[in-house]
């Protein structure tokens, strides 16, 4: 038995060790024998590499674009008329520029000057950086802090401000009663169009009618189960209308005293109602998530507008497109076309719950209360206007022709705004009534009367307080606090 040499034993498995842990350490294992003369590889060079990358390219092109790479003899013959045309149509406005010029020496001066002007800026600008940069003689950014770029002279020039119309003066406002008589929050109201009367809602299940000009209690109305969440006098008929979070629609009639119709078909509370102002329509909305448009006469449910995916808060009808407006607590605001019983629009600019509507009663225009915001839009098709300060929680908006704008807020914020501009021109704090918590101080609904001189406001104390204009207040005594920003965004 003969040995193998020992060293010839430790070659064969160190060559074994390299090939298993060649690729760790990204070198070939060495071989015991050189390589073969006749099956050697030459080593690529650069400028084999490049001429390789150059045939594989054009390979790729040739076999993907060569159907493509000329144009058909129709369209080529068709674009270069088109560009002849267009050379020949520069030429001859350039001509008559230079004709123009020519014939009259005082545009040419005013160009002339112009350009001189330019120039003159442009270096006074320049100058101006470089020595504020890095002192004189030095270029802009070339030493400090500052990075290495240089900064443009037109990024340190400053922009035009936003035109911005001032705001008309406009009286403050002040409480001039306070009416109490309700066991529970007011939740609605409504003037009658004679302005004689106005009738309130509140949670204790009662409707009650007073007297507008000395606030005396005319009448109680009875009948809601639960608390009575809107009311709307009919303009043409002897009708007052009423819904609560009992699922119930009522008519009463203003003769009798007593409910004529009920109008069936809410699977939930009803939150918000209105009545169409030339047609005998009667429009509700609540918790299940549709508008329900009824026959006032024949208690005919006409339409069931579906497509809000939550609470219906709010709902205005005016003459015109769109007939019926609504807000939700999906945070959107929809348009409704009322003769097809279809969406004209929806608006989706909110963040939060649309939890009030104002239609103004000339223009075409309403406004939308969410949380810290109020948005304005524009009649018939949503379009967005601007935006008023908010910075609480909006319950109620009310708007009179006199273009003052009244926001009521859940934590009793009162704030009087110039319809036109936006501007904020009175901000105060309702107070609430002996007996009632500080918390109770929230607005919860709000109306002006007929003439727009008067402003009714339902609370959370459960009291009705009737505002009016401050008589005696000057642009003296009250000046407006206005001052135009720099930049008016909208969002």
């Amino acid at each position: 038995m003969t040995l193998e040499n020992p060293e010839h034993l430790v070659r064969t498995s160190a060559k074994r060790t390299r090939e298993i842990f060649a690729a760790d350490f990204a070198s070939p294992a060495a071989l015991e024998h050189a390589p073969n003369s006749a099956f050697s590889i030459t080593p690529l060079t650069t400028a084999s590499r490049d001429l390789a990358d150059q045939i594989n390219v054009s390979s790729r092109i040739r076999s993907e674009y060569e159907h493509v790479r000329e144009l058909p003899t129709a369209l080529a013959a068709k674009m270069a008329s088109a560009a002849s045309t267009a050379a020949e149509r520069r030429k001859k406005i350039k001509a008559q520029n230079a004709e123009e010029q020519a014939s009259d020496p005082k545009m040419r001066k005013m160009i002339e000057g112009a350009s001189d002007k330019a120039e003159q800026a442009k270096s006074a600008q320049s100058t101006a950086l470089t020595i504020r940069a890095g002192g004189k003689g030095h270029a802009p950014n070339a030493t400090g802090p500052t990075p290495t770029r240089n900064v443009p002279s037109s990024a340190l020039v400053r922009k035009d401000t936003v035109r911005q119309a001032k705001p008309e003066w406009k009286a403050p406002w002040k409480v001039m009663r306070v009416i109490s008589g309700h066991n529970g929050w007011v939740r609605s109201l409504a003037v009658e169009p004679d302005n004689q009367w106005f009738a309130s809602g509140a949670a204790d299940r009662t409707i009650k009618i007073w007297e507008l000009a000395t606030g005396r209690l005319k009448l109680t109305l009875t009948g809601h189960i639960s608390a009575v969440r809107g009311l709307a006098v009919s303009p043409r008929h002897p009708y007052l209308f009423s819904c609560g979070e009992d699922k119930m629609v009522k008519c009463w009639d203003l003769e009798t005293n007593k409910v004529i119709r009920h109008y069936h078909g809410h699977l939930s509370g009803v939150y918000t109602l209105d009545v169409h102002p030339t047609l005998d329509v009667l429009c509700t909305g609540g918790r299940d998530g549709v508008v329900r448009v009824w026959d006032m006469r024949t208690r005919t449910n006409i339409h069931v507008l579906g497509g809000h995916k939550g609470t219906i808060a709010s709902l205005k009808c005016q003459e015109t497109d769109p007939q019926v407006i609504s807000g939700s607590m999906d945070s959107t605001i929809r348009l409704w076309d009322l003769a097809a019983g279809k969406t004209m629009g929806v608006l989706t600019h909110h963040k939060k719950s649309v939890r009030t509507l104002a239609v103004h009663p000339k223009e075409w225009t309403f406004a939308s209360g969410s949380t810290q915001s109020i948005k304005q839009w524009k009649c018939p098709e949503g379009a967005f206007m601007q935006n008023f300060e908010a910075n609480s929680i909006i319950n109620s908006l009310s708007v009179n022709e006199d273009d003052v704008m009244f926001a009521g807020a859940d934590d009793g914020t009162v704030g009087f705004y110039d319809w036109k501009t936006g501007h904020r021109f009175q901000n105060t704090q309702s107070i609430a009534q002996p007996g009632s918590l500080q918390a109770e101080a929230g607005v919860m609904v709000s109306a002006f009367d007929k003439t727009g001189l008067r402003l009714l406001t339902g609370e959370s104390d459960k009291s009705i307080k009737i505002w009016k204009q401050d008589e005696d207040a000057t642009e003296e005594t009250h000046p407006l606090d206005w001052k135009p920003t720099l930049g008016r965004q909208k969002f």
